[in-house]
């Protein structure tokens, strides 16, 4: 039996961390012992931690503060090996084996695009950082073969450093919770047909464009918009839902602990992001429509093929988002995406993260 310990600021309601935690549960149900590490023990996805993996508390509010607890750890424990996820945690995980000069194996993953994302969200600091830290990981795993390119052409690292291993799919408890129906009047008989989009409400997720396109669409039929997740843009997002005269069509309820119970009821599901690495809510293995925006550094392209799971508008642009959504309301198809989806199970992930650590 090995013992892997995973590192992650928190457990926050974000896509990476419920990929983690899905992820941390099916190795140690193949008998693995697992320690998640987390700076702060907080989130809502603790209550998904199986119970038999040890939760370790590193006790800091802030991921860099937590630097010489893991250092700590890793002396006093002595992994076999230490994965990380979220590119400030990565670093973080980096300068701890360094300083615990352990023999723990380090596997970091890459969940977004660097040319986009870490700009934008971290600054050049973090972006500085991960071109010193990332060549001294012993694998750094992306998320998508996009993020893979990203980082060999903006690292400049080395092929043998890097590979690609899909988010892992646990489609057997996605379909068990995809009942019962939500109970929310937007759903009773005869109502109009309602779109969903779920994630954190921050500028990546680019909902202005959104709700732009759903405004234009409310100018050619009826509909109702559901966005689940909370986050630093919701005050910005309500006023301009009045400013377009569509808030008694838009829903903003918060965090939702089960979105695809929502998402298996809608009529239409849409991604509207900025930049993504290998976003999570497209992965599901249920039939539904699907319209989303699409640009270089993404890789919805990837999980959709291009256009043949969904369709794919330009990002940014909310007449093109508004003709699709239309058109896919307007279609009596809909696409089996189960079988695409099966190309995502767990089991594939699992098998290729414990290769990759040489466990």
């Amino acid at each position: 039996m090995s013992r892997v310990a995973i590192y992650l600021p928190s457990l926050g309601g974000g896509g990476a961390e419920r990929i983690t935690v899905t992820l941390a549960n099916a190795i140690a149900a193949r008998g693995d012992q697992v320690d998640l590490l987390l700076a702060k023990r907080e989130g809502p996805y603790l209550e998904d931690v199986s119970p038999g993996i040890r939760v370790v508390d590193l006790g800091n509010r802030r991921t860099f503060a937590s630097l010489l607890p893991l250092a700590r750890y890793l002396r006093r424990e002595r992994p076999d090996a230490l994965l990380s996820g979220l590119n400030h945690a990565n670093i973080v995980a980096i300068l701890a084996r360094m300083i615990a000069r352990v023999p723990t194996r380090l596997v970091v993953t890459e969940h977004n695009s660097t040319s986009v994302g870490a700009n934008v969200r971290h600054g050049r600091l973090v972006f500085g950082l991960m071109r010193w830290l990332y060549p001294h990981a012993d694998r750094i795993v992306s998320v998508s073969r996009g993020i893979e390119k990203e980082l060999a052409a903006n690292f400049g690292l080395p092929k043998d450093k890097l590979c690609t291993i899909y988010n892992p799919l646990d489609v057997d408890t996605i379909r068990g919770r995809m009942f019962p129906r939500p109970d929310h009047p937007w759903l009773a008989a005869g109502t109009p047909p309602m779109i969903v989009a779920v994630g954190r409400l921050t500028a990546q997720k680019d909902y202005p464009t959104l709700l732009r396109a759903f405004a234009l669409l409310c100018q050619r039929r009826d509909a109702r918009l559901v966005i689940l997740g909370d986050g630093e843009e919701r005050e910005a997002l309500e006023k301009l839902t009045r400013e377009l005269g569509i808030e008694a069509d838009v829903a903003l309820p918060g965090y939702e602990a089960n979105p695809f119970a929502w998402m298996a009821a809608s009529d239409l599901y849409v991604l509207s992001s900025a930049w993504e690495g290998l976003p999570g809510v497209l992965l599901r293995p249920y039939s539904r429509r699907e319209s989303r925006e699409h640009q270089l550094p993404d890789r919805p392209d990837e999980i959709l093929e291009d256009g043949k799971w969904g369709t794919l508008v330009p990002v940014g642009d909310f007449r093109a988002m508004a003709d699709a959504m239309d058109a896919e309301l307007a279609s009596p198809d809909r696409l089996d995406v189960a079988k695409r989806a099966d190309a995502f199970r767990i089991e594939y992930a699992v098998d290729s993260y414990l290769r990759t650590m040489s466990i």
